[in-house]
């Protein structure tokens, strides 16, 4: 079920295998009007891990995102979630790009939190007085407590990532895909959003956020994935986000320069954020 492009998950759902990782992805393809937005995309990941998905505009990782919380469907290769098909996990919290969410919908800050309850608390049942403890809780967590009656357009973008985060941690989420988080949000926002991040890893949540600022993903993440259709790379930044493998992702996209600060790219990245990454 959606509501205003907010994903609400009921029904029985997958357990956990505690053998298994949280995240394999295996040989994943999937086909749009015939040609491949994603082709044999193979990685594992851990729990707690903090994971930067990079790359250029129509590389697929809105593609692999969709795949992985169970929205699209593979052409071929699977994912499995703690061991099972995504299709049944509540524990898969996707935070979609900002432009996707109809922001004039009729619904509070609370009540998105509160959607994040559904998956435990069955659709037409009430919450009852744990489940609204702990979205006071959650909200508090990512500071809009104050705001927990506004309506949801209201919010600046970095409040609207803080909600959605707080939804996940309502959703009792283990899994968290964040698509564009950081986009047009100034760097107090982007900080704020990274103390939230040190939350999740002490929770033991595992983050995947796409991102096309290099420079963030090279500073803030354990492990880069470099995407264009194809897996280019997964590893540390300094092992993935090297000229070579940037080349292979953005080719003339993206020009390459020494500074003292270390290598900066300047990437066309048409309208999303300014262009310029940095790697050092």
């Amino acid at each position: 079920m959606s509501i205003a492009g907010l994903s609400v998950l009921n029904g029985a759902h997958a357990l956990h295998d505690r053998n298994a990782p949280i995240l394999q992805v295996e040989r994943l393809s999937v086909r749009y009007n015939g040609d491949f937005a994603l082709q044999d995309v193979s990685f594992v990941l851990n729990q707690g891990e903090r994971v930067a998905v990079v790359g250029p505009n129509g590389a697929g990782k809105s593609t692999l995102f969709k795949a992985i919380a169970g929205v699209l469907s593979p052409t071929s290769g699977q994912v499995t979630v703690a061991g099972h098909c995504p299709g049944r996990h509540i524990c898969i919290a996707y935070v979609p790009q900002r432009s996707q969410v109809d922001w004039s919908f009729p619904v509070t800050v609370a009540d998105v939190v509160m959607m994040g309850r559904v998956g435990r608390i069955g659709l037409l049942r009430r919450p009852g007085r744990r489940d609204v403890e702990l979205v006071r809780q959650y909200l508090d967590l990512v500071g809009l407590s104050e705001l927990a009656g506004r309506q949801i357009g209201e919010l600046s973008g970095g409040q609207q990532q803080r909600m959605f985060i707080a939804r996940a941690l309502a959703q009792e989420a283990t899994l968290m895909l964040m698509d564009e988080p950081f986009t047009g949000l100034d760097v107090p926002s982007q900080e704020h959003l990274f103390r939230i991040m040190d939350e999740l890893r002490r929770r033991e949540v595992t983050v995947m956020v796409a991102t096309h600022d290099l420079n963030m993903a090279a500073d803030r993440f354990d492990r880069v994935l470099l995407l264009k259709g194809r897996l280019l790379g997964i590893g540390r930044p300094d092992d993935v986000l090297t000229t070579v493998q940037l080349r292979a992702a953005y080719g003339g996209q993206l020009r390459l320069i020494q500074t003292q600060e270390g290598m900066m790219a300047l990437g066309d990245t048409c309208c999303e954020g300014d262009g310029h990454d940095h790697i050092r």
